[in-house]
């Protein structure tokens, strides 16, 4: 009984508390225990209070699924009062000589409570030469030790009957989605995970949460150490600069902050530029196709996570968006950063861009191009909602006879799709804006899923020669 209670805490732990469905009046353990043990325990009796402002009730449970819960009282609550959380719980505990507490915790250390930010060993009020060793109320549920446990005991002479103890619980004791879901009503979603930028926590809350958000900014606050500012997204990212507008829930109103990502430095306004912590994994895989000497043309650059750690590598770089925030950005990373020197920045539109600095730049390069050379450049067109619809732009951007083979550019093309085969969806949308197929000469890599099924891919391929070259005529 006491392993099949220890494994339906733990399912109830990753199933219970971090899902949106809440069941008081058959909660989820019982469930759990109802399909291992094959039958269903007596119900409890939980006397709920209608108001903020009671005295905190006294839980005494053999097996409360619910022991570490806020007070009830706070269901509703829009405005934050940590004082509302308090409650006090009847937990198991050992009373033994203090000299001894250490062997205690070590030999029972599987039924010891183990919850952060709560003591396992109190004094005894009554007695200076004692402790109170506080064990699991999950593990030891009636409020007896098990054979094995009394025998580690009666070793250390130690009495084993299991005392009550009263057990304070205030608002620092609980963790954020544990408040959420005591706040929030019964059976809706509860959301406590964010988006960290520096010391910005970026949520993006549902409707129902909305009437809450404050309280949820504050709670989120609270239980992070070093976030001192909370915001929700209030619209859909503008695809002209991929910002978006945004409220401060709580904390101070300063959207400049400091990111490291991959060991670089970086600084932003993240209310006017778009910064992603997400794809860290993403912009340290494509840098790491690069060598030194070869050359990138970042067509969405923002502020500068592909381009900056290229010139890191001794890359050639050519770094352009459109925002003109985020270009100011950039060229303050690169400074900041010391690449400034190794980094060509534009402000432009794309289609420009490459036409412009793009075509320029290959129209020199690729011609001088030999066998041998080793040189690879690289196109990273970086806005998922509308970068497939840049490729057509490649369509005879060069006039002359093509170069080596080896020596074609290769673009990383990032797209969104909802398509039940989104590889072949974004691999056919960028053969339709090329004009020509890509089967064989092209790969794919799903870089995230944004939302229900919404997933954002990177598909990689060299310009082909028919595509990218326009032959004079004789």
């Amino acid at each position: 009984i006491l392993w099949r209670l220890g494994y339906c805490a733990r399912l109830l732990k990753t199933n219970h508390f971090r899902t949106a469905a809440s069941n008081t009046s058959f909660p989820a353990v019982w469930m759990l225990l109802a399909q291992h043990s094959g039958r269903i325990p007596g119900l409890f009796v939980v006397v709920k209070k209608n108001t903020f402002f009671t005295m905190p009730e006294t839980v005494e449970d053999k097996a409360n699924p619910e022991l570490y819960l806020p007070h009830p009282g706070v269901r509703g609550m829009t405005l934050l009062n940590r004082e509302a959380f308090k409650r006090t719980v009847v937990v198991p505990a050992l009373k033994v000589k203090k000299e001894i507490v250490s062997s205690v915790l070590k030999s029972l250390k599987q039924s010891v409570l183990q919850r952060p930010g709560l003591k396992r060993v109190v004094e005894d009020p009554e007695d200076e030469d004692s402790r109170f060793v506080i064990l699991d109320p999950h593990k030891i549920p009636e409020f007896s030790l098990g054979e094995s446990e009394q025998q580690v005991l009666k070793q250390l002479s130690v009495h084993p009957e299991v005392s009550k103890y009263h057990l304070e619980l205030t608002y620092e004791n609980f963790k954020s989605e544990e408040i959420l879901r005591a706040v929030l009503p019964e059976g809706q979603e509860v959301t406590s995970g964010f988006s960290r930028v520096g010391h910005i926590a970026h949520l993006n809350l549902r409707d129902h949460q909305l009437p809450y958000r404050h309280l949820i900014g504050q709670v989120i606050m609270d239980k992070n150490p070093g976030i001192t500012c909370v915001v929700n997204k209030t619209s859909i990212i503008d695809s002209t600069y991929r910002n978006f507008e945004m409220e401060v829930l709580a904390g101070e109103n300063n959207l400049v902050t400091k990111v490291k990502e991959n060991n670089i430095a970086y600084e932003l306004d993240f209310s006017k530029v778009y910064w992603n912590p997400r794809l860290s994994t993403e912009h340290g895989r494509i840098v790491e196709l690069l060598k030194p000497g070869d050359v990138l043309f970042d067509v969405f650059a923002g502020i500068g996570p592909f381009a900056i750690p290229a010139a890191r590598r001794r890359c050639r770089v050519f770094a352009n968006d459109l925002n003109p925030e985020s270009y100011t950005w950039l060229l303050h990373n690169c400074k900041l950063n010391k690449v400034d020197t190794k980094v060509k920045a534009f402000n432009m539109d794309g289609r420009d861009f490459l036409r412009g600095p793009v075509r320029e730049e290959l129209s020199k390069e690729l011609p001088l191009l030999k066998e041998e050379q080793k040189t690879a450049f690289h196109i990273v067109m970086n806005l998922p909602a509308l970068a497939v619809e840049f490729l057509d732009v490649f369509r005879h951007l060069l006039v002359g006879e093509p170069c080596s083979p080896a020596g074609l550019p290769t673009v990383h093309c990032y797209g969104f799709s909802k398509h039940s085969d989104p590889a072949r969806d974004i691999q056919e949308r960028a053969e339709a804006s090329l004009g020509t197929s890509l089967a064989g000469r092209c790969s794919t890599f799903l870089v995230r899923n944004v939302a229900p099924n919404k997933e954002m891919l990177c598909l990689s391929f060299q310009i082909p020669a028919d595509v990218l070259y326009k032959r004079p005529c004789p």
